[in-house]
């Protein structure tokens, strides 16, 4: 292969791989220089909040939202709706059906779960529940917009135009599971359902065709956990004033330690979710 063949495709646009690492590339220096220059700002606000665990995902949202504009402006030539981030895809309906459907493919299941006594809540410590779930969705947001940054925005669309949606779905989502394997309680199920989840996620971007809804999607499903049902978020434990969520089943169905999202029965409410998000594509002719 001579060397324009290597770095151009015969459209004379870069090759996928090129794109990919001048992304990644322009995303961690981003990342360096920002931690150096407004991480003190940031840790001093979420301080203030209470959350100061928000600090590493606005510094990792803001590299990765440098290494879009970086990539798009000057190495596509490509506006933001290419990655599903346009005007259009800001439509506030794809904001609240991406919620919808991230509140629902998790809370249904667990609502079920704590009426067959697989789970139960038990009284917890004394607290402000206003406080503490201000705090935990201050937390939480921009922790499900990196992770939707990173998995399921430029290195998507890259892949999809590469070698077609469904490789690139199955990609980005074993890298997603991947990503949460230091996660306190991670085992071959866990792993296996977030991968799942990240299947559950990339569809609900591609039958809106709005990373906004996968974002409201991916935060719903945490804050669903997190705030009103006190569960631990991916073996992440959270604020739980007042009362928390227990095990009280087998933890091949309830998820044990890793939160109700690691269980078979949240597998059931993504696999809905999915029929639902491909009956919903399907009848509109998307590809």
């Amino acid at each position: 292969m001579n060397q324009p063949k290597l770095f151009l495709t015969p459209g004379g646009g870069l090759r996928a791989p090129w794109r990919i690492l001048i992304f990644l590339a322009v995303t961690f220096v981003a990342s360096q220089v920002i931690a150096v220059l407004i991480s003190p700002i940031l840790v001093e606000l979420s301080a203030a909040s209470g959350a100061p665990g928000t600090v590493n995902s606005l510094v990792g949202v803001l590299a990765l939202l440098c290494g879009h504009v970086a990539s798009l402006r000057f190495v596509d030539g490509r506006p933001w709706s290419s990655v599903f981030l346009g005007r259009d895809a800001s439509r506030p309906t794809a904001w609240i059906e991406g919620w919808i459907l991230g509140a629902l493919a998790i809370g249904i299941p667990c609502m079920v779960l704590v009426a067959l006594g697989a789970l139960r809540f038990v009284p917890g410590p004394v607290g402000s529940w206003l406080g503490a779930a201000a705090r935990v969705s201050w937390f939480l947001l921009p922790a499900a917009l990196l992770e939707e940054l990173l998995a399921r925005g430029y290195l998507f669309t890259v892949l999809r135009e590469a070698a077609g949606w469904p490789l690139a779905l199955g990609v980005t989502s074993v890298g997603f599971g991947l990503l949460h394997i230091p996660n306190y309680g991670s085992t071959v199920e866990t792993i296996t359902l977030v991968t799942l989840a990240g299947v559950f996620l990339g569809a609900v971007i591609l039958a809106t065709r709005s990373l906004y809804a996968g974002w409201m999607a991916h935060f719903a499903w945490n804050w669903m956990m997190a705030v009103p049902l006190h569960s631990p978020v991916s073996g992440f434990p959270l604020a739980t004033p007042d009362y928390r969520l227990v095990d009280a089943g087998p933890v091949w169905l309830t998820g044990g330690a890793w939160g109700p999202e690691g269980g078979i029965a949240a597998a059931a409410g993504m696999i809905v979710a999915l029929t639902y998000l491909y009956v919903r594509r399907g009848s509109r002719g998307e590809s």
